[in-house]
C-alpha cells in the first residue's frame, strides 16, 4: 500500500468510480481544468472529458438543482460545493428537495447524489469558508452525512457514498487534506456508511468525536497514557445516522465519556450523541458526560482561530476532569 494524503485518496476514489460507472458526473466551481480549489478533481476532466467533469457558474442553487435533475434522469451526480459556508444558497436543494424525494415518491425513485464540500478551521481561510455547519445537514432526515478523519477512511467512505442510492453529504476537513499521510490500498474498497470506528482502544474514558478532532483526541490520549489514563477513541465517521451501538458499547466498557466536536457547542452533533448516551446508558456512567466544543460565537477571523478552536490540551483537561470525578 502507498502512503497517501487525504486529497490523494479522494481523487483516487473519484477516478476509480468514474472508470467503473459511466453515469457518475462531477461538476462544480473550478473543478474542471483547475481541478478544484484543493485539486481534489485534478486530472479528471482531462481523463473523462468535459461532458463528465464540468465547471459551473458561481451559483450553488443552480448546482443543487442540476444535481437533482440529473439524478432523476438516471445519472449519479457528484456536485462540489466549493466551501461549506456557501451551502446556504443550496440548502433548499439538499434538505428541502433531495432529502425528501424518496419519501415524496413513495420509494419509487431515488437520488444517488454525493455532495462534496470542504470545511473546518485551522487553515486561516477567509470568512464563510471554515464554518462547521454539519449540524444543519444532520437535522434533515433522508440525508447521510459523512466526515472522514484520515486518508484510508476517506477513500473507502467516498466510494461507498458514490455507490449509495440516496443523497450523501460528504464533508472533508481542510486541515486534514495534506497534513499527514496514511496507508491507502491502490485497489477499490468500501467502508460501510453509518458505522463508527474504534481509533484507539482504552479502558478508562471514552472520547466520541469525528473529523479533525480525532487527530486532537489521539494526541491527548498519547499524553494521558503517560499519566496512567487509558483513553478509548470512537471516530463516528458518519454523523448521520449515528452508530449508536458502537457508542453505547464503548460507554458501557469505560463508564466515563467525553464528547468532542470542533463546531460551536449549540445544537451540534455532540449534543445528539450526549442525549443518546443519557437515554440509553445513563446507569453505566460513573461521572457526568464531558463535552469539548467551540464557543457559541460566529467563526472568528483567521488570526483568532487558535484561541477559538478546541485542541488536544482542551480534550486532555476534560478527560482528566471526568476521570477524577
Amino acid at each position: 500500500m502507498a502512503q497517501k494524503t487525504m486529497i490523494q485518496a479522494i481523487t483516487e476514489a473519484l477516478e476509480q468510480e468514474m472508470e467503473r460507472d459511466q453515469d457518475i458526473l462531477v461538476f462544480g466551481e473550478d473543478v474542471g481544468k483547475n481541478g478544484g480549489v484543493f485539486r481534489a478533481t485534478a486530472g479528471l476532466q482531462e481523463k473523462f472529458g468535459e461532458e463528465r467533469v464540468s465547471d459551473t457558474p458561481l451559483a450553488e442553487s443552480g448546482i443543487g438543482g442540476m444535481a437533482i435533475g440529473l439524478a432523476l434522469q438516471g445519472f449519479r451526480p457528484v456536485p462540489e460545493i466549493q466551501f461549506i459556508g456557501f451551502i446556504f444558497e443550496v440548502l433548499d436543494s439538499i434538505a428541502g428537495q433531495a432529502a425528501r424525494t424518496r419519501y415524496r415518491m413513495s420509494g419509487t425513485r431515488s437520488l444517488p447524489i454525493t455532495i462534496r464540500m470542504p470545511f473546518g478551521g485551522g487553515v486561516h481561510t477567509p470568512e464563510m469558508h471554515s464554518d462547521n455547519l454539519e449540524g444543519l445537514m444532520t437535522q434533515s432526515p433522508g440525508l447521510k452525512v459523512v466526515i472522514p478523519s484520515n486518508p484510508y477512511d476517506a477513500k473507502g467512505l467516498l466510494i461507498s457514498a458514490l455507490r449509495d442510492n440516496d443523497p450523501v453529504v460528504f464533508i472533508e476537513h481542510m486541515k486534514l487534506y495534506r497534513s499527514f499521510r496514511d496507508e491507502v490500498p491502490e485497489e477499490s474498497y468500501t467502508i460501510p456508511l453509518g458505522k463508527a470506528a474504534i481509533s484507539r482502544e482504552g479502558k478508562d474514558v471514552s472520547v466520541i468525536t469525528y473529523g479533525a478532532m480525532v487527530r486532537e483526541a489521539l494526541k491527548a490520549a498519547d499524553d494521558l497514557e503517560k499519566e496512567g489514563i487509558s483513553v478509548e477513541i470512537v471516530d463516528l465517521r458518519t454523523v448521520s445516522p449515528l452508530d449508536i451501538e458502537t457508542i453505547i458499547a464503548s460507554v458501557e466498557k469505560t463508564g466515563r465519556v467525553v464528547v468532542v466536536q470542533e463546531a460551536q457547542r449549540q445544537a451540534g452533533v455532540g449534543a445528539m450523541v450526549m442525549s443518546e448516551i443519557a437515554e440509553r446508558a445513563v446507569l453505566s456512567l460513573e461521572a457526568p458526560i464531558g463535552r469539548v466544543a467551540a464557543p457559541d460565537t460566529v467563526f472568528p477571523f483567521g488570526l483568532a482561530e487558535s484561541a477559538w478552536l478546541p485542541n488536544a490540551a482542551d480534550i486532555a483537561d476534560k478527560i482528566k476532569e471526568v476521570y477524577n470525578f
